[in-house]
């Protein structure tokens, strides 16, 4: 049974990074499994109504039932409603693209999103939204980083693995000890910072939401053009950074889903 279900969340998982659809056969090839138990799995999936495979198109894709799951959770945890015009104000404040990523167990998740910038250049990655944070080379994954155990920053850093994101500046690669350096300074300062490295012309300048009784639950960021996010203005802004991850940390609801994290 464990291997079954470890097979469907993992199909689970690649569709949702193929909105378009991929066939039997890349499913079967990117996750190693036999392409017989690969059909027997989508079929199942298309039968539970989590995928179809359109009339025109042989590839299999997510249905809206996936999608509507975790929003629907995500808005009766009142995430959404309650914290949305926070990152509203920042985002107008800021004139840059605000985001929430909250802790899940061992990763950092991208769950909501406020866009500042009303013209010229922006930056929009609406498709990062549910998407576990990068550790190495975001701002808000270095945050977060920060505020563990060492240990485990290290543990958790490897496990998703050094390697610079798709669109990230060629030759920002950066050694694990490299890392753990930056995460000193970033503990030192109380924020985390990152240009060029996580997508290329782009900064970042991150902090961890908190809850009141100091417990790490997320990380809140500003992201923009670094011809216009430059050093000056994200030490401006870091202020009302600050303070809109200490209300979001106020005003997000108790819920077992901010509470846990893997030791």
């Amino acid at each position: 049974m464990t291997a079954a279900l470890d097979r469907t969340f993992a199909v689970l998982e690649l569709l949702a990074q193929h909105p378009n659809g991929l066939s039997v056969q890349s499913v079967a090839e990117t996750l190693s499994l036999a392409p017989s138990a690969t059909h027997r799995l989508l079929n199942d999936l298309v039968r539970l109504g989590y995928a179809a495979q359109p009339q025109t198109n042989r590839d299999y894709v997510l249905t809206l039932r996936f999608a509507a799951l975790g929003l629907g959770y995500l808005g009766r945890l009142g995430v959404g409603d309650v914290i949305q015009p926070v990152l509203e104000a920042l985002a107008a404040e800021s004139r840059e693209l605000v985001r929430l990523s909250l802790v899940d167990g061992d990763q950092l998740v991208w769950v909501a999103v406020a866009q500042g910038a009303t013209s010229g250049l922006r930056y929009d990655p609406a498709r990062e939204q549910g998407v576990v944070v990068p550790l190495a080379y975001s701002a808000g994954g270095r945050a977060w980083a920060a505020s563990l155990d060492p240990l485990r920053a290290r543990d958790l850093i490897l496990q998703q693995g050094v390697t610079p994101p798709a669109g990230a500046v060629e030759g920002c690669t950066l050694r694990i000890e490299e890392i753990e350096a930056m995460l000193v300074r970033d503990r030192a300062l109380g924020f985390s910072e990152a240009v060029d490295c996580f997508e290329a012309g782009m900064a970042a300048l991150a902090v961890v939401v908190r809850r009141p009784e100091g417990q790490v639950i997320g990380c809140l960021s500003i992201a923009g053009p670094s011809v216009r996010l430059t050093s000056d203005r994200r030490r401006a802004l870091l202020p009302a950074l600050q303070q809109a991850a200490q209300t979001v940390g106020e005003l997000l609801p108790a819920s077992p889903l901010l509470c846990w994290s893997k030791p």
